[in-house]
Parts: structure tokens; sequence; C-alpha cells
């Protein structure tokens, strides 16, 4: 790592901020850490700005050296011009780190851009200053109500840490994983990562004890050799989610100007990804996806699905998509037809593996119930594939509870995944907008649920492909 963890550790975990060069009148960074938990601070000089930052409550000062004590964390937003200056007064000040959210240097791809960011690095590094960016939204603390976008919670928990080299899909991920119950610790958007790479916040991450699962969104590795090692020894420990943009030539351009990034040969990256274990990701969908399956479901690189649809036709489609997916439909023991046989409703229905179970299931969870309990104790199903229905959602949220009660009662028992598909448009389903409200519904009481067969069969798959890894390596 180019400065000491202990000083990164303070930026990102920081006790007191100070946001510089915020304007009104909505005063962005400043409103954005209206629920810091420590002590915040402003440094402006316009005359005209600083009633409205006084009118917040916060204290201004006309320059860094003068804010009392200890800084942990600078929020630079002041023109690219001005910045040397800033990190001058940070490096002198001993400030824990820089996040810097100005724009305008080494990837515009303008000789006076570059110089700029050239003076900045050499400042950083001169001083030993952890510089998060430039270009780049900056630092998310969920515990400490550090933010740079209103929508990101406050409060304890989460084990989920973001580094992403996209402020947006930085902010996408977040606020993706909270709308599906998926609390997120802490999301570092590194922008052109001039000082601090990939590679630095991802050694940092291996070590954070609030951190067991990360999600990165990367356009390209400036350390390519470290950063391969390193992912090898977080894998190891810790599942990574890899989204990579920038896969096209005109991905790979846009990637240059966004944050001066190289994009490397697909070939090479894939390779990279597969033999270090990384589950690789092509969409904010998919990274939200397998996140889901990585965090919600108990560890399993087995394959043989009980597959459980509302229709016949829909029967013969979560198959197709579950076998693409690299999974197995097994037939059932002959122990479980005989206790199926005695309840389920076989007119325009089967129950042979995938399950054709409309008509048996429902309004109620009874037979639902039945199923599941006896593919729990059926010795060919290692996991659960439910499509499961909205049906009168709109009405209330009973139907749906006693469903996902029981997926929650069948997980816990057997120790097997279960995957829950709520796709719009199949028979007994409501229209879109209650679907997707039902959809989060579910996802928020713990259980993994998707839009389509195929996303539900894709994410699993990226699951069970990672613990298979992990069991092959004996960690």
């Amino acid at each position: 790592m180019n400065v000491e963890r202990d000083r990164l550790h303070r930026a990102l975990n920081p006790k007191t901020v100070v946001v510089v060069g915020d304007k009104g009148p909505n005063y962005q960074w400043l409103s954005n850490m209206s629920e810091f938990t420590g002590q915040l601070y402003s440094v402006q000089l316009d005359e005209k700005e600083i009633p409205g930052i006084e009118e917040k409550g916060i204290q201004n000062f006309k320059g860094l050296m003068e804010v009392p004590g200890d800084v942990d964390l600078v929020v630079c937003a002041v023109p690219r011009q001005v910045t040397p200056f800033i990190v001058a007064d940070a490096v002198k000040k001993g400030v824990g780190g820089v996040a810097m959210f100005t724009s305008g240097f080494v990837e515009t791809g303008e000789e006076l851009g570059a110089q700029l960011q050239e003076k900045i690095v050499g400042l950083a590094r001169e001083g030993g200053l952890p510089l998060v960016g430039p270009n780049c939204m900056g630092v998310y603390n969920r515990r400490l109500g550090v933010k740079f976008t209103n929508n990101q919670e406050q409060g304890e928990g989460g084990e989920i840490s973001v580094i992403s080299q996209s402020g947006t899909h930085g902010i996408g991920i977040t606020i993706g994983a909270q709308n599906l119950g998926l609390a997120v610790t802490r999301t570092i958007s590194i922008g052109n990562a001039a000082v601090l790479n990939e590679a630095d916040y991802l050694e940092y991450l291996r070590d954070d004890p609030d951190t067991s699962v990360i999600v990165m969104y990367l356009e390209g590795v400036r350390d390519g050799r470290r950063f391969a090692k390193l992912l090898r020894e977080v894998t190891r420990v810790k599942p990574v989610i890899i989204w990579r943009g920038g896969r096209t030539k005109a991905g790979a351009k846009a990637a240059a100007s966004h944050t001066a990034s190289l994009a490397s040969d697909d070939a090479i990256w894939d390779a990279l990804l597969r033999q270090a274990g990384a589950i690789s990701a092509d969409s904010l969908e998919e990274a939200l996806d397998a996140l889901q399956c990585i965090v919600r479901l108990p560890r399993s690189s087995k394959r043989g699905l009980a597959l459980i649809a509302m229709t016949g036709g829909q029967s013969v489609a979560i198959t197709d998509q579950f076998e693409k997916g690299g999974f197995e439909v097994p037939e059932l023991q002959q122990k479980s037809y005989d206790r199926l046989g005695e309840f389920f409703i076989t007119i325009g229905g089967s129950f042979r593996n995938p399950f054709d179970a409309a008509s048996t299931i429902g309004r109620e969870t009874d037979n639902l119930q039945k199923i599941l309990d006896i593919l729990a104790d059926d010795a060919n199903i290692e996991g659960v594939a439910l499509e499961m229905q909205a049906r009168d959602f709109d009405q209330g949220t009973e139907r749906v509870d006693g469903q996902v009660k029981l997926v929650q009662q069948y997980r816990e028992r057997t120790g097997q995944p279960v995957v829950c598909l709520m796709p719009e448009g199949s028979p007994g389903q409501m229209g879109p907008e209650v679907v997707t409200a039902a959809r989060y519904y579910v996802a928020k009481q713990g259980v993994p649920v998707f839009p389509s067969f195929a996303r539900g069969a894709q994410a699993l798959g990226r699951a069970v492909r990672y613990w298979q890894w992990r069991d092959e390596t004996g960690t």
C-alpha cells in the first residue's frame, strides 16, 4: 500500500470531516453529511456562501489550517486549479485523507489536467496522504453517516463493502442493495485512483472486520500483477463480485475519458477472475442478483434442485433456464412420490420434478408446506427454486408472508439454498407495479427473489460456482 493503513483507516472511518468549497443554495456535501455522527466543519472563502453554511449550524473557516484539532477526512470540491493548495495544507496539517470530488484531470486528455494531477499526486505521496480520487464521489460509511448522496442509509449493521471507479455505479450498487434489504457498510468511489488504486482498497477490505462480502465496479486496473495476487488472497476468505465496464471498444474508449482507465483484453480479464475465484458480473442487475445469493443463502456447491412452477409451460421454462445455469433436475425418491400422491391435484398438473403446482397450492400455503416437507426429506434434492405469485398482494401481504415463512423454515431445516422467482406476466400474477413491490417486499424478508427464471438461475449459478471453487481450494 502506498500509504500507512492506519492513516487510510482514519479517512474511511472519520471522527472529524471538513468540506472544502461547498456552494449553495443546496450545499450538496454539507447536506449529505447531515447525519454524520462526528464533528463537521466547512472551509469556504466566498463571503456570499458563508451565511448559508452558518445557517445550517456548521462552523466555517477561511482555511484548512484554521480548523481546530485533528481532521480525519477532507472532502474537496474546489476548482481544479485550487486543488494543489488544498492538498498541501492537508499534508501540513496531518489530515487522515482527502476525498477529491474535483474533476478535470488526466481523464480530460488535456495537458493542464495532467499537470495538475501530477502535482497533487506528488504532494500526496511525499506527505504520505491518502488521496481518494480525484474525480470521484468519495467515501460512504453507513455506521458514521458519512455520505456522498442523501439516499445512502445511516445506521448499524451491514457486511457489504463496495469499491467503484464510477461514482454513479457506486451509488447504484449501494442504493440497489439497500432496496433489497442488504445493508452496505461502506462504499469507496475511487475515480482516477491516482494515489491509491483498486488493489490498495482491496487490501484494506481484506482485513476489515466489518466487511464479509466485496462488490467492485472496475473499468481497468493500475497494477495488474499486484491486483491478481491480492484478489486470489481475498476470495479465499471473502466473496468478491466484480462488475467490469469497458468491455467493448466503444466502452473502453468511454472508460478512458471517464476515469483514465486502460481496459484489458477480455480473455485475460476472464482468465484472471476465473483463476482467482472472483464472481464476474456484466451489469448492475447481475451484480445485485449474485449479491443476494451470496449474502442470503447457505454455502452450497450442490446442483440437484427441485423446481416448483405454477403451470405446465412455466415448468418447462424454469427447467430450461436452470439446466442452462448448470443445475440438475433429479427424479425424487419413490417414497416422496408416494407421499405427494396422497394430496397432489394431478389434473392439469405434475409432481415429477419440475412441479406444475398451481392447482395444488392454490390460494393457501398448506399444500406448499407439505411439498417442502417432502422435499426436505428427499436425499436427491439439494436446493429449491420456487415460482412465487404476488396474487392479491395489493390487498395485503398475508399470502406472500405465508410463502416466505415456509421458505425460511425449509432453509433453516435443511441448510439448502432456496431462490424465489416472481416473473411479470405469468398466470395468476398481478400487474407489473404490484409484482415489483412484492419482489422488494420478499427480498427485505431475507429471501433472494428474481424477476425471471433466467436471472434466478444465473445468480444461483454464480454463487454455487464460487462455493465450489472454495471447496476445491480447501478454503
